[in-house]
């Protein structure tokens, strides 16, 4: 093929691939919205239903809880020494102990959270929603009647989240625990002054913006990997890199999700 030929021929490809990406974004967003309505769709909690329910939300949050809690408490370990020792070095000691707060607890926690949560959990329950397509699973659900997103994607949808959210609160306090011990060691001297910081970092407007960002966080993870699942074709997950384009949309909205919670906390 000359070189004239590929000029004329790269704005159909890029169209296509724009197109492309177009459609992946819009059935990300259908997909979120059927989601949404089923989990709060009291069908969708009939005895199966809550069986493989409560069967997804131990197989994606029991495994990781401990293996979690330990990274984030050697995380936040990390990081609060280092902070400290900065700020003393620069004799800005006495605001340490607030950015290590705003940066761990507020910052850093739900999007380690969320990104654990993928990697462990949604991305390989999206790998297991391609396996069944593959197989025909899905298709033999819609020759008997049975709605395949209600049956396979709800209850690892709402896992996902669940997973997510557990994570979240969970390293949450083990962030503010390590923080505590590591500033002021194994005593209670400065719980008074350390709950007055706590209390003076988390206002209403901010508390409201982090409940709101675990929240897309964790909907974001549970919602995307299994959306590429669902409509990509076969053939391209056989091919691979299909879910290399799912996480790349996730992490795109993630950090959409993370900008916007910073513009509301800072400005």
């Amino acid at each position: 093929m000359s070189w004239s030929e590929t000029t004329l021929k790269l704005p159909g490809r890029m169209g296509s691939a724009l197109g492309a990406q177009a459609l992946a974004w819009w059935r990300s967003i259908y997909l979120t919205a059927v989601v949404l309505v089923l989990v709060v769709t009291p069908s969708s909690y009939r005895r199966g239903a809550r069986g493989m329910l409560a069967q997804q939300i131990y197989v994606q949050t029991a495994p990781v809880l401990t293996g979690f809690t330990a990274l984030a408490a050697l995380l936040c370990a990390v990081i609060a020494r280092i902070v400290m020792v900065t700020a003393q070095s620069y004799g800005l000691s006495h605001y340490a102990l607030d950015l290590v707060v705003r940066v761990m607890v507020i910052e850093l926690i739900p999007l380690t959270a969320a990104l654990f949560v993928a990697m462990r959990c949604t991305i390989p329950a999206g790998v297991q929603v391609v396996q069944m397509r593959t197989r025909g699973q899905l298709d033999t659900w819609k020759r008997q009647g049975i709605d395949p997103i209600r049956a396979a994607l709800v209850p690892r949808a709402a896992a996902g989240v669940f997973a997510a959210i557990t994570l979240a609160a969970l390293s949450c306090i083990v962030a503010l625990v390590t923080v505590y011990i590591s500033v002021y060691g194994f005593n209670l001297a400065g719980f008074g002054g350390y709950t007055r910081v706590f209390g003076r970092i988390f206002t209403p407007s901010l508390t409201l913006v982090f409940v709101l960002k675990t929240w897309f966080f964790s909907l974001t993870v549970a919602i995307m990997p299994l959306a590429s699942a669902l409509y990509t074709p076969v053939a391209r997950h056989r091919q691979g890199g299909a879910e290399l384009g799912g996480f790349a949309r996730m992490f795109a909205v993630l950090l959409l999700i993370e900008v916007i919670s910073l513009m509301g906390n800072y400005y």
